[in-house]
């Protein structure tokens, strides 16, 4: 019997459009060359030149600077057309695995909404920085630029991982190679702007950089989070002002003192000019309760493959996982209640459990320390 494979209706349609427009994309460029070295067996490969990339059609698919600008559609199209085989292999994976587990997490609409935010964000970003680039040095090259690629998006899942599973660590080859995956987007960020340097994917770059800040802000204060502590309807927040989430928490914990004052300064400046709305100490611990019931329910799909965080925790940390325990400690008892009405001495069902690390329960509760943070 052949194997079935279960994909959600829209992580499915994703990946056959990638592949369509992918080799749609191919065939234009291929045909394009057969054509120009016709006519000049001389001409390099693929020259962005005014010529031979108006001559190709691509800027029907993806964002050419010089001629896509009036094609709005390129930027969302572009970012489901791979250059080549290697780059479209690794975007069909990260759709098949991330997109499948994102899309059961969040629904097919919210699924759909974050894509939609992370690529035009982050082709316009893209294309006017190209546009500038190619002002200030007059550069052709960075006018016939084609801006295609899901990186952003691969940028953008790692962030929602981090969101999904904070602190936890991946465990690759039998226990070799240990990662926790708050770590995963910086070190993507590292590589794709090493590539830029060394082998001149500045356009890979750019999409990386602007994929990752694109997704976090998104997630971070603006889509709707859900939070069910009760046997009534979930209360709905927009952001997630959970302490694990914060900008610095990407990053290793010797870099917190030179991050958080940078970022802080920079929340303040967007809540003056009401680019978002502060976060409150009850929106941190509704944050921190939603983590916390997303842990406790995190036992298959991405966050089965992954242990608890090891090493020590820093403060922030100790109080975020303290208040993880507390929170999961107030469902058991409200499940308990809602599954024992009119059975005395029934058996509690569901029941979580967590047992903070380093003995943070010995933490000393205190003043939210997140609601200013970002």
């Amino acid at each position: 019997m052949p194997t079935r494979i279960n994909l959600p209706p829209l992580t499915r349609a994703i990946i056959v459009v990638e592949l369509c427009f992918s080799l749609i994309a191919g065939a234009l460029r291929y045909s394009a060359w057969v054509s120009r070295a016709a006519v000049d067996n001389n001409a390099p490969l693929g020259s962005p030149t005014p010529d031979f990339v108006a001559s190709t059609g691509i800027q029907y698919l993806t964002v050419v600077p010089a001629l896509s600008i009036i094609y709005p559609w390129t930027l969302v199209t572009a970012s489901f057309v791979e250059a080549n085989i290697f780059t479209l292999v690794i975007t069909l994976a990260t759709f098949f695995y991330g997109g499948k587990y994102l899309e059961r997490a969040w629904g097919g609409r919210e699924f759909a909404k974050f894509l939609g935010v992370v690529s035009a964000i982050s082709n316009v970003v893209a294309l006017a920085i190209y546009v500038i680039w190619f002002a200030m040095t007059g550069n052709l090259d960075r006018n016939f630029t084609s801006i295609s690629g899901g990186i952003a998006f691969q940028a953008g899942f790692l962030v929602a991982f981090k969101q999904l599973v904070p602190e936890h660590t991946v465990t690759l080859f039998k226990g070799v190679v240990k990662m926790r995956v708050k770590h995963f987007p910086a070190i993507f960020l590292a590589l794709n702007l090493l590539s830029g340097l060394v082998l001149g994917t500045d356009v890979a770059a750019i999409l990386a950089i602007n994929g990752f800040l694109t997704s976090w802000i998104y997630l971070r204060f603006y889509k709707k989070q859900y939070v069910d502590l009760s046997a009534s309807q979930p209360v709905s927040l927009r952001g997630d002002a959970s302490e694990t989430f914060a900008f610095a928490h990407f990053f290793p914990d010797s870099l917190y003192p030179f991050i958080s004052p940078v970022t802080n300064t920079i929340y303040a400046l967007a809540v003056s000019v009401r680019l978002c709305v502060p976060f409150t100490d009850e929106d941190v611990q509704a944050g921190n309760s939603r983590v916390a019931a997303s842990a406790a329910s995190a036992g298959g799909g991405f966050a089965g493959i992954l242990g608890p965080p090891g090493g020590r925790l820093s403060a922030a940390r100790q109080e975020a996982e303290r208040r993880r325990a507390l929170a999961l400690k107030v469902l058991d008892q409200r499940l308990h209640a809602a599954t024992t009405v009119g059975r005395p001495g029934g058996e509690m069902l569901g029941g979580t459990s967590f047992t903070p690390e380093d003995g943070d329960m010995g933490v000393r509760s205190g003043p939210s320390q997140g609601a200013g943070q970002s």
